[in-house]
């Protein structure tokens, strides 16, 4: 019987002394509701803006089907990660799941898929705060770099300070965002008129005066079309096992932070879709092409004359979301660092803070310098569009197929690591799994009918194959014992004597 434990061929690890590990270590602090607004406040963003471009292709019918359908797939995704988050309780998180579940070379190309999801999603959400502090302030477009770089300088300062101060930052951003919501939703309930502003999209495409047009306007397909835009009202929910190192009790507040964050997000994400298009004066029609729908309402319900004050609520919901995929992003880098599979320096954390300092500082550079490559190489408004659009759906690439390799790390683990303690056992279990899988392809192949998705596609594409290139000619030589791979190394030694046992 193979010995699952041994390293696969051509994989080379470096014995690290203690010192090594004492330069990376992290401090815990995060109880259940730190969990919660991490996972929350990550995703905030995405019901502020992002998602109402789907009713372009499905009308409000076909955007809540999608909807419902991402819904589905996000609670799969997240019943798998309560179970396996505490019990494989690491910074690593899909990186760690799939290295257990699938060996090195598995862990290192989920992890890459996930780099590019926590590295680009961060340049995306920057960008739009530029834009919305351009418009606040009057600054010409030219000035947005500086309000770029300010906001990589701010939040990266504050998650350097230390683990504290960044959760009671992300709990008090989180709050405040939702409380935007909040008031929103009891405004609009006084301003409403589904039929008339809701169903104002025309069979294939067009606005419709007067409403009362079909739930459906470009069918079933439109539906279906409309789904890689409905995962914007749940992106980066998946980022919370990433604190598991940094949690008081992970095995316990794990699953009930992320069970939190889901149940929050399906509610404001339902009240969203179906109050906001839904505001006299406003309609799925001219949200389908907006790029502030939540603005948008409260200017219907407010009046134009608070236009800036607005703008500044509005803007609560891309700082909360900034500021935890920051945290996120660090970690990432930080954990496939001190394995050795990115360069080992990345991985060293702040000697008296204990936060991954380098790994946020690196993460935000390679971000900060591809929005600027777009930005003076393709021309103001070109390197806008390609900013706001290519790099986002890179985004959301990057994440469906990490997602795939989660739930397919989840179907292994199950399987063959049976004996692994999991306080938290996934009531949905491997079906639950299988629909994220599937699902995801199906969000994929949408992604590839169109044209704007397919150009991101073949940059994530070119951002693996450099990835695994280094990986095949330098990392896999050079990679350390860190807790993720002697985690991984014993309990397959387990499985394996336990596999034996059965067979004898």
């Amino acid at each position: 019987m193979t010995n699952h434990a041994k390293p696969s061929a051509g994989i080379h690890y470096q014995q690290q002394d203690a010192s090594y590990f004492d330069k990376r270590g992290l401090r815990r602090h995060a109880g259940p509701w730190s969990l919660w607004a991490l996972g929350v406040g990550a995703v905030i963003s995405g019901h502020y803006s992002g998602w109402n471009l789907g009713l372009a292709s499905g009308g409000w019918g076909g955007m809540a089907i999608a909807t419902a359908i991402i819904a589905v797939m996000y609670l799969g995704l997240t019943f798998c990660i309560a179970e396996m988050s505490p019990a494989l309780p690491h910074t690593g998180a899909a990186y760690s799941f799939a290295r257990s579940s699938m060996g090195p070379w598995g862990g290192f190309v989920t992890g890459l898929c996930e780099n590019v999801e926590y590295v680009l999603t961060p340049a995306v959400i920057v960008f739009f705060i530029g834009a919305y502090l351009g418009s606040i302030f009057e600054t010409p477009a030219a000035f947005q770099p500086v309000w770029w770089l300010l906001g990589y300088l701010l939040f990266v300062g504050l998650n350097i300070v230390g683990v504290e101060l960044s959760f009671r930052v992300t709990l008090a951003v989180t709050l405040l965002a939702l409380a935007v919501l909040v008031v929103f939703w009891f405004s609009a309930f006084t301003h409403l008129d589904f039929s008339t502003w809701a169903l104002n999209i025309a069979p294939g495409g067009g606005e419709l005066a007067g409403g009362h047009g079909p739930l459906l306007p470009m069918g079933i397909g439109g539906a279906l079309a409309a789904m890689p835009f409905a995962v914007w009202l749940f992106l980066a929910i998946e980022q919370l096992p990433l604190a598991a190192e940094e949690s008081v009790d992970p095995r316990r507040d794990m699953p009930r932070g992320i069970l939190l964050g889901i149940t929050t997000l399906i509610i404001s994400a339902t009240l969203i879709l179906v109050l906001n298009p839904s505001v006299v004066g406003v309609g799925a029609y001219a949200l389908s092409q907006s790029g502030e729908p939540l603005l948008d309402g409260f200017q219907a319900i407010f009046g134009a004359g608070t236009a800036k004050f607005l703008a500044l609520l509005a803007l609560v919901g891309l700082i909360a979301s900034f500021h935890t995929i920051i945290f996120a992003q660090g970690r990432q880098i930080y954990s496939l660092s001190r394995a050795g599979y990115f360069p080992t320096f990345l991985s060293v954390t702040h000697g008296t803070r204990k936060t991954p300092h380098v790994a946020m500082i690196g993460g935000a550079l390679v971000g900060l310098t591809i929005m600027l490559i777009c930005f003076f190489g393709l021309g103001t408004q070109e390197g806008s569009a390609v900013i706001g659009g290519t790099l986002l759906n890179m985004a959301v690439f990057g994440a469906m197929c990490s997602y795939i390799a989660q739930a397919l790390s989840f179907i292994l683990l199950r399987r063959h690591h049976a004996h692994i303690e999991r306080p938290y056992r996934s009531p949905f279990g491997i079906p639950g799994a299988v629909a994220t899988i599937v699902i995801a392809l199906m969000t994929i192949y949408f992604q590839l009918s169109d044209s704007t998705y397919r150009v991101g596609v073949i940059g994530v594409a070119l951002w693996l194959a450099v990835g695994i290139c280094y990986f095949a000619f330098i990392g896999r030589h050079r990679l350390i014992l860190s807790p993720e791979e002697e985690f991984a190394m014993q309990r397959g030694e387990q499985a394996a004597d336990d596999d034996d046992g059965r067979a004898a």
